[in-house]
């Protein structure tokens, strides 16, 4: 290659670079001299070069934004349906939790329910659906019962109630912990209303409770807003009701006969 040639080949490398950095394709910039001394060795053509630059930005971008609606998500555990011991709840039906991971449920805006007694893996299974759909390009958002209502309030002293209530409107899923544990005044559960009337139909809820629907009233304290929240809820709802032992108590019940006395 003569000096000329060469001159110019790194005057349009640099180019390249400028133009690389200007598009905010930082990836492909960093990847670009590696690729055309591959080009060199391997005989590549230039539109296979662009091409596994391009695959490389895209794979970068896809990550960032993965990484941008799980902090938005901010989900408290990193849960997998694959690390759920279904061998310990058989209650639970295996070929009903394999239809919510298609993630179906999220494009036809229903919801998924998930009753039982506490340490059943209710919130295992409930997180593992939301990072499963911000995984698949959802937007998603996580939050306890006591925290929504909580934040709600706040946000309606301060008049930016309107503002608020989008952060659990807007996302695709909903992942409501824990519902059940404190009982709620009129106020609280007129938030929990608000946000799941607001969101019939055009999102889906993922919530967790340790109490039947039969306790909800109590729960609201108020018989009728419970009615109206569970036919809401439950118009387009697959419900798994677990009826397992808890996962953190097990490590202190005996095996054998001692151990199924205890448990009754």
């Amino acid at each position: 290659m003569s000096r000329g040639t060469e001159s110019r080949v790194a005057t349009a490398y640099a180019r390249v670079r400028e133009h690389l950095a200007y598009l905010g394709l930082s990836t492909a910039s960093e990847h670009l001299a590696a690729e055309l001394e591959r080009a060199t060795t391997e005989t590549m053509a230039p539109v296979e070069v662009l091409e596994r630059l391009l695959a490389a930005e895209v794979e970068a971008t896809a990550a960032r934004r993965l990484s941008g609606r799980l902090r938005f998500a901010h989900y408290p555990l990193d849960k997998r349906l694959a690390q759920f011991e279904f061998d310990f709840q058989p209650s639970i039906d295996r070929a009903v939790i394999a239809e919510l991971s298609t993630l179906r449920f999220v494009e036809e805006r229903r919801n998924a329910l998930f009753l039982g007694p506490p340490g059943v893996g209710k919130s295992h299974l409930a997180i593992a659906l939301g990072i499963a759909a911000t995984e698949a390009g959802y937007r998603t958002y996580f939050t306890t019962a006591v925290d929504l209502v909580a934040h709600l309030q706040a946000a309606h002293l301060e008049g930016s109630w309107s503002s608020k209530m989008r952060t659990y409107t807007g996302p695709s899923v909903l992942v409501i912990d824990e519902l059940g544990y404190l009982p709620m005044d009129a106020t609280s559960a007129h938030w929990i209303f608000q946000v799941v009337s607001r969101r019939y139909e055009r999102g889906s809820i993922v919530l967790t409770s340790n109490r039947g629907f039969g306790d909800w009233g109590a729960v609201f304290a108020d018989g009728v807003v419970a009615t109206a929240i569970l036919d809401r809820l439950l118009h387009h709802a697959t419900v798994v009701n677990i009826k397992g032992q808890s996962y953190r108590m097990r490590a202190h019940v005996p095996s054998g006969k001692e151990g199924a006395a205890m448990l009754g």
